[in-house]
């Protein structure tokens, strides 16, 4: 990472967020001879886990270091990467913008990429914090298949419903939900049938901590004293976007069953002209895989629209 000192103070674009999705859209407005700065504040989202699952060739590669990697080939093109955090993005008034860092002064952009993730608030249950990452997962297509056949507990979430038990019903013949204060009635009959069908067990009872035994997993105890044997716990975060800079820009949100993420069309591009946003900082279900190849397609498209307005002053020039 470059200090802010070495920096410039223009840019075509300025990347906030040093993520696949920022790292993508970076890597391809490089190769596309722009002068790039991406700002990290180096708080991935997936730092937690040991290992990505589901991109291709990158399949099981600790997360670190295929971002290691990823700024190393982003570098290569000229893009410059800051370890730093933007506190502030204004319009100047034509179409760009002049944008403050936390470690003091600002750099001007063109355009804006906003790739700043999101944030997972956990379950307040003893235990899930700690082993997050661990033992403690949420996503049946990033860890599912690294704990398939153990027994798994569910802790039920209103907003997730049984999706996640059933689509772990998949991976191992021994899962339990847990309702938790939400009790029977939080369940449809055709959830019932889905869940016998399925083969999960339903547990009834106030959830009062995750139980480890030397650094493992080993139970889920209820309020009453009863303890389930687990050894993999799957949770359901709620998920909130990181998305100050985009709301104080003015940026329209949307309603998604997450709740409220930036409305952004299928390039990523805003409301607000010239400031696209890609990765978890649009929605919930952005896995690496997908969050790369929304910063490729901003990317492409932001070197199209600085070519074509360069372009059009030109022309407007020799008229």
């Amino acid at each position: 990472m470059n200090n802010a000192d070495s920096q410039r103070n223009e840019y075509d674009v300025v990347v906030v967020g040093g993520g696949a999705a920022g790292l993508s859209a970076a890597l391809i407005l490089g190769r596309s001879r722009r002068s790039v700065l991406v700002v990290d504040a180096g708080e991935p989202r997936n730092a937690p886990a040991a290992h990505m699952q589901g991109y291709p060739s990158r399949d099981g590669m600790p997360p670190a270091e295929f971002l290691a990697v990823v700024r190393e080939e982003v570098a290569a093109y000229g893009v410059e990467l800051v370890r730093d955090r933007v506190t502030k993005a204004v319009p100047d008034g034509s179409g760009e913008f002049d944008v403050a860092l936390a470690g003091g002064g600002s750099v001007h952009g063109r355009r804006l990429v906003v790739a700043t993730g999101l944030a997972d608030a956990l379950p307040d249950v003893p235990g899930v914090a700690e082993r997050w990452g661990r033992d403690v997962i949420h996503c049946p297509y990033c860890h599912g298949y690294e704990v398939r056949d153990e027994p798994v507990g569910v802790l039920y979430s209103p907003a997730a419903g049984i999706h996640q038990a059933l689509l772990f019903s998949q991976l191992s013949p021994d899962v339990t939900l847990f309702l938790g204060a939400s009790g029977e009635d939080a369940l449809t009959d055709t959830e019932r049938r889905l869940l016998a069908a399925a083969e999960v067990s339903v547990v009834t009872g106030e959830v009062a901590e995750l139980v480890v035994t030397d650094d493992r997993l080993t139970g889920v105890r209820l309020a009453d004293g009863r303890v389930v044997p687990r050894t993999v716990a799957v949770v359901a975060p709620r998920m909130t976007p990181n998305d100050s800079l985009l709301t104080d820009l003015g940026a329209d949100t949307r309603d998604t069953p997450a709740g409220r993420f930036p409305a952004v069309d299928p390039t990523g591009l805003t409301s607000v002209p010239g400031v696209w946003a890609v990765g978890n900082a649009t929605g919930p279900a952005e896995q690496v895989v997908n969050a790369a190849s929304a910063g490729y397609r901003a990317g492409t498209t932001i070197n199209m629209d600085l070519l074509l307005t360069d372009l059009d002053r030109v022309a407007a020039a020799t008229e």
